[in-house]
């Protein structure tokens, strides 16, 4: 009977390579513990005025926060900024989806820094409603400017309430003009309520607008018209020319219809092309020129009073709401009542009028 020897195969398992021993234990659990501590605010506000971007983002997160415990740090790290804001010029930009917004500030953005000016870009981004997701592609979309060191872009998610989200733009705002940014842009959402919102807290408000899509008054609602200092017709380039300047002259023509605004100034049309970078520096001077007429004539000093009060009425609106929602009270009997709307077993004004009394009763 023949024996067999034990073969050695290929699948054999083999000794490895042993891990290198760690030596320094407490080097790397420090380093751990560094990054789990957050800085205070007392830190942040320094980085901020020194012009640290690291501060200012993580100062901005605070901000847009809704976990409870960063309130009153956020609130800190405004009011030691507040002293050294309102320096800055605001720019708000607005024009529907395809417009190239995102485009043309790049343009816009680099003119800016090239000529010696340090540009925050503050654009809220369309969040779905479904699915609660928020694109912020504009740092994937403004390739150069966000390489730029004098620029810094923030994109944050519109989300569902607007509000909220316009009156942490307006605290950012605050903390970009902080940190040295002395021109600021904010981006909106689209055409619609948003722009009513951005108007409130920008100096000047710029519709973009292209041409070559019907008829270019159509669809452009009354009080955005109202509400433009200037009105852009971007993509004037190659063969879209001759329609840009189409649509300038009937843009003109409408704009003469509205009253006069408060402020004395008449906006003006003009073209450009965020490509070649044609009538860039033209909108420049359009701004320029609103600067110093509204300064002379005190209108921006009063149009930004106004802004503030506005604001803090605003503020006080949102903190009532969200009190009222966030009471025990109110969200065990929510659920309850709004089934009893919804089948017609009490009317939506009764059902509101208990809520209410409920919750005057906690006060």
């Amino acid at each position: 009977m023949s024996s067999f020897k034990k073969q050695s195969g290929s699948l054999t398992e083999k000794a490895g390579i042993s891990p290198p021993e760690i030596t320094n234990v407490a080097a790397i659990s420090e380093i751990k513990n560094r990054r789990r501590q957050q800085p205070s605010a007392e830190e942040l506000i320094s980085g901020i005025l020194s012009g640290n971007r690291t501060s200012l983002s993580r100062a901005i997160t605070l901000i847009e926060s809704t976990n409870p415990e960063h309130t009153q740090k956020a609130e800190t790290i405004i009011k030691g900024c507040l002293s050294h804001a309102n320096k800055s010029i605001r720019i708000g930009i607005t024009g529907v989806p395809g417009v190239g917004k995102s485009t043309f500030i790049e343009a816009f953005g680099t003119y800016l820094t090239q000529s010696g000016k340090k540009v925050a870009v503050l654009a809220v981004d369309p969040s779905s409603s479904i699915s609660h997701g928020s694109i912020l592609g504009d740092k994937t979309r403004m390739e150069e400017l966000v390489k730029d060191e004098n620029a810094f872009i923030r994109p944050s998610a519109s989300g569902e309430n607007l509000g909220g989200v316009a009156r942490k733009t307006r605290e950012t705002i605050i903390l970009c003009e902080a940190a040295g940014f002395d021109t600021i842009i904010i981006e909106t959402v689209g055409v619609g309520q948003s722009e009513t919102a951005v108007h409130s807290m920008v100096d000047f408000f710029l519709l973009l607008k292209i041409s070559g899509a019907g008829d270019e008054l159509q669809g452009i609602k009354r009080g955005i018209m109202e509400m433009a200092d200037a009105v852009v017709i971007n993509k004037a380039d190659g063969d879209n020319i001759k329609k840009a300047n189409q649509a300038k002259l009937e843009f003109n023509r409408a704009l003469h219809l509205f009253p006069s605004k408060k402020s004395n100034w008449q906006p003006k049309v003009t073209t450009c092309s965020s490509v070649t970078k044609d009538g860039i520096s033209e909108i420049w001077n359009t701004i320029s020129d609103y600067f110093e007429l509204t300064k002379e004539s005190g209108f921006f000093q009063e149009k930004r009073n106004e802004q503030n009060q506005f604001w803090m009425m605003e503020t006080i609106d949102e903190q009532l709401k969200s009190n009222f929602y966030n009471q025990p009270d109110i969200i065990s009997q929510l659920k309850q009542i709004k089934k009893a709307v919804q089948n017609n077993e009490i009317s939506p004004f009764a059902a509101a009028q208990i809520l209410l009394n409920e919750y005057k009763k906690n006060l």
